[in-house]
């Protein structure tokens, strides 16, 4: 399973940034360490607990380091050349706080480092779309099709549900959908059928999320595979979950 470590300049703020990501998503077990401030209050970062943290969050399939910006990016590097035994490391470009919580949502779903750097970078696509912003998608290159969604076969089951709980799809159902179709085997594709908006792979938060699927819209699924009918019913019971829970 691949590790994240948070690196800022505010022990505070990092603590809050994953307190926020597993307030939205169920613990899977994701290794997460924290290397920010000098202190409970000083401010400021350090190469050598950056390090430290990569080498406790590895459990052998890599590590993603979050970042919010300036010396906190330097001591990342920096402890690339502290780290005592080789880890694949990779250093994000993502937004701290959405990047971490896409990133989360990868890893517990089992994806590999370059997925789940993938899905940290795409972060923000979800906000640019929400506020109008054409002139990037924010999406990074990806081995999914030009829309976003794998191409799901002729025998997929597909149908058409209205969201009706309080919210829509925002980000804590988001999340829970996209960690319950993590668990089954069924290629998902989801599309805004109000909009017209996707489709998109049902199994990435931050595609998931540019959707942007409100109260009484309809949220069309396709799934193919042998857990197809399985992964229709979990998106079923997220669309019309008013307590915004996970699928039952």
């Amino acid at each position: 399973m691949i590790g994240l470590v948070v690196v800022s300049h505010s022990r505070a703020l990092a603590e809050a940034a994953v307190a926020l990501a597993f307030g939205l998503l169920p613990d899977r077990g994701v290794p997460v360490r924290i290397a920010a401030g000098l202190s409970d209050t000083e401010l400021g970062t350090d190469a050598v607990a950056v390090a430290d943290a990569i080498t406790a969050a590895d459990s052998g399939d890599g590590v993603l380091v979050l970042m919010d910006l300036g010396s906190a990016v330097l001591s990342a590097e920096t402890a690339l050349d502290l780290l005592e035994s080789p880890i694949a490391v990779r250093l994000s470009t993502g937004p701290l706080v959405e990047g971490l919580l896409s990133a989360l949502a990868a890893a517990s779903g089992g994806a590999d480092l370059a997925a789940v750097a993938r899905e940290a970078e795409n972060a923000l696509a979800a906000k640019r779309a929400q506020l109008g912003d054409t002139a990037d998608t924010g999406l990074a290159d990806s081995p999914q099709s030009s829309t976003g969604a794998e191409p799901v076969d002729d025998s997929a089951i597909t149908e058409t549900i209205e969201v009706t709980n309080e919210h829509g799809l925002h980000a804590r159902p988001a999340a829970a959908l996209v960690s319950a179709l993590r668990e089954v085997e069924a290629v998902v594709a989801l599309r805004n059928a109000t909009t017209g908006a996707g489709p998109v792979p049902g199994d990435s938060l931050t595609r998931v999320l540019t959707l942007g699927v409100l109260p009484g819209q309809r949220l069309e699924v396709s799934a193919a595979g042998p857990d197809a009918a399985l992964a229709v019913a979990k998106v079923r019971s997220l669309a019309e979950n008013r307590d915004h829970d996970q699928p039952r």
